[in-house]
């Protein structure tokens, strides 16, 4: 079962064939009828009948609202009456001006679970080569969910192309802007917001280059993984070491990534830290591979690469 309800591409897009593949530069109102962006989230009361299901009482329930989409009628959430809505035509109209004029160029768009979650992704224009073959391209992530699993998160992120995986933010949260659905999606206050951010491109190469240029001992990469692939055990309390994604990371590690025998990851802390990125985005045990992304970009998987990327910034500071 696939978690995409439908979504734009353009390039070589999503891996798996799904979407809409589009010519680059695209105007806006081709991207939000290509992803399936092209509709509204509309809001009722919630009721409930009380007694017989047939002869009940219709009462209202006042403290909550029902969100379902313009076009379809689905139901999407139940969601408090201080919930603000972001719309999916939102996401892409923040790339408006940024598309235009600041050398952005969208790559791929679209709606998951039915319409529930929404994002859009973007180039930047910022890249870097490392060891005149390791080329890695900076992008703008900005997604929403119409319910509280996912704040209105703008990020920066990185994408390295040899392997095409999602790589974790620019260094820590400063690249990451998060609008809380009980606040109003000011579009003009989140770039200038991010427009702060957009220079942490530059330290991000300079930590990217440290890692190429740190060598790491044999002997340190299994404690190092050890902290990282890691899940909470069945007590709810103890920490459970991954074994069989330890293996995996380790295999990816020493040959079997793409890119592993590159000059810039051999035996490289920058190598460790992209075995450990190409594992959840395209190794990890999931349902499906939209459930695989889902988790990458948005859920536990984003965990698991930043405790990564501060486990490998420690060797180099």
């Amino acid at each position: 079962m696939h978690l995409v309800e439908t979504m734009a591409y353009t390039g070589q897009g999503n891996g798996h064939g799904l979407g809409n593949q589009l010519a680059p530069q695209q105007p806006i109102e081709v991207w939000k009828k290509q992803a399936g962006m092209d509709w509204k989230i509309k809001e009722a009361e919630v009721h409930y009948v009380a007694g017989n299901h047939n002869l009940g009482v219709i009462h209202a329930f006042p403290e909550q609202k029902v969100l379902y989409r313009s076009d379809n009628r689905t139901p999407l959430s139940v969601v408090s009456k201080r919930f603000q809505v972001v719309q999916p035509g939102q996401i892409l109209e923040f790339y408006r001006d940024l598309t235009a004029s600041s050398g952005f160029e969208l790559e791929t768009a679209g709606v998951l679970r039915e319409g529930r979650k929404f994002w859009a992704l973007a180039r930047t224009g910022q890249s870097t080569t490392l060891k005149g073959r390791d080329k890695v391209d900076g992008y703008l992530l900005l997604a929403t969910a119409c319910d509280e699993t996912l704040a209105a998160t703008a990020q920066f992120t990185s994408v390295r192309v040899v392997c095409n995986t999602l790589s974790i933010v620019l260094g820590n949260a400063t690249g990451t802007i998060k609008v809380p659905h009980r606040s109003r999606f000011d579009p003009h206050v989140i770039k200038r917001q991010l427009g702060i951010t957009v220079s942490s491109w530059d330290g991000f190469v300079a930590r990217m280059k440290a890692l190429v240029d740190r060598p790491v001992d044999p002997d340190s990469v299994e404690g190092l993984l050890r902290r990282v692939l890691t899940y909470t055990g069945p007590d709810g309390k103890a920490t459970v070491v991954n074994e069989q994604a330890l293996a995996n990371v380790r295999t990816l590690y020493e040959g079997g990534g793409r890119g592993a025998l590159m000059a810039s990851s051999r035996g490289t802390a920058w190598g460790l830290l992209n075995s450990v990125t190409e594992f959840v985005d395209h190794h990890r045990r999931a349902r499906s591979d939209d459930h695989r992304r889902d988790a990458a970009w948005f859920g536990s998987g984003t965990q698991i690469k930043q405790r990564a990327w501060d486990e490998v910034m420690r060797l180099v500071t």
